[in-house]
C-alpha cells in the first residue's frame, strides 16, 4: 500500500451551526443567558428558513448560526449542522480542495459569503463540514455569493469587494470589528 504524503494546512474551529425548532426561542436563550449578541438575521430567499448570526467577540461576526425550520436530522444541506473550521490562507484552502480531491470528495461547494471565502462538503460519514478565511471585508449576513478558488488571491478578493460595495453594511472588517467592540463595551 502507497502512502500519499500531503501538506497539512492549520485549522483552528471557527463557528457552530444550529438546526432550531423554535428560532426565536432558542435565539433568546443563547442571548438573554450566555451572553451572545446578534449581529445579523433574515432569511435565506432560496431556502424559506431564517439564520440569525450570534457572536461575543468583536473580531469575530459569529461563533453561532442558528437555522429556524430547517431539519434537525437527515439534512442533505450542508450549510445546516455542519462544523466550520477557519485557516489563515487562500493557499490553505485551496491545499484543502485538492487534498479533498485526492481522497475522492468531488462534491465541494465555493461560496462567498463576503466576509468568508468558503468550502463546504460532506465528511466521509456524510457530516457537513466548511473550511474558510476570512476576506478583509464585512457585508450584512446571510450572504452568498460564487468564486473561484483557482482565480488569483488579487483576482478573488477584487470581484468580492466589486460584488460587496453596494450591499447593507459594506465597510473593512476592522472597522466592522470597531463599532461591534463598542457595541460590546455599552452593554
Amino acid at each position: 500500500m502507497t502512502t500519499i504524503t500531503r501538506q497539512r494546512p492549520r485549522l483552528a474551529t471557527g463557528h457552530s451551526t444550529l438546526a432550531a425548532r423554535d428560532l426565536q426561542a432558542l435565539k433568546a436563550f443563547y442571548c438573554d443567558v450566555l451572553g451572545f449578541e446578534v449581529t445579523n438575521e433574515g432569511p435565506i430567499p432560496t431556502e424559506g428558513q431564517e439564520l440569525v448570526f450570534l457572536s461575543q467577540d468583536p473580531n469575530t461576526h459569529h461563533q453561532i448560526a442558528m437555522v429556524g425550520g430547517a431539519m434537525t436530522s437527515d439534512s442533505d444541506f450542508v450549510m445546516v449542522d455542519h462544523l466550520a473550521f477557519r485557516t489563515g490562507t487562500l493557499d490553505d484552502l485551496r491545499i484543502i480542495y485538492a487534498n479533498l480531491r485526492d481522497a475522492g470528495i468531488t462534491e465541494i461547494l465555493q461560496i462567498d459569503h463576503g466576509n468568508a471565502w468558503s468550502l463546504y462538503f460532506n465528511d466521509p460519514e456524510g457530516n457537513g463540514v466548511e473550511t474558510y478565511v476570512d476576506t478583509p471585508f464585512h457585508v450584512a449576513q446571510p450572504y452568498a455569493g460564487e468564486w473561484n478558488i483557482n482565480a488569483s488571491n488579487e483576482e478573488i478578493e477584487a470581484t468580492t469587494r466589486e460584488n460587496l460595495k453596494d450591499k447593507p453594511e459594506f465597510m473593512l472588517m476592522k472597522d466592522w470589528s470597531e463599532h461591534f467592540a463598542k457595541r460590546m463595551a455599552h452593554r
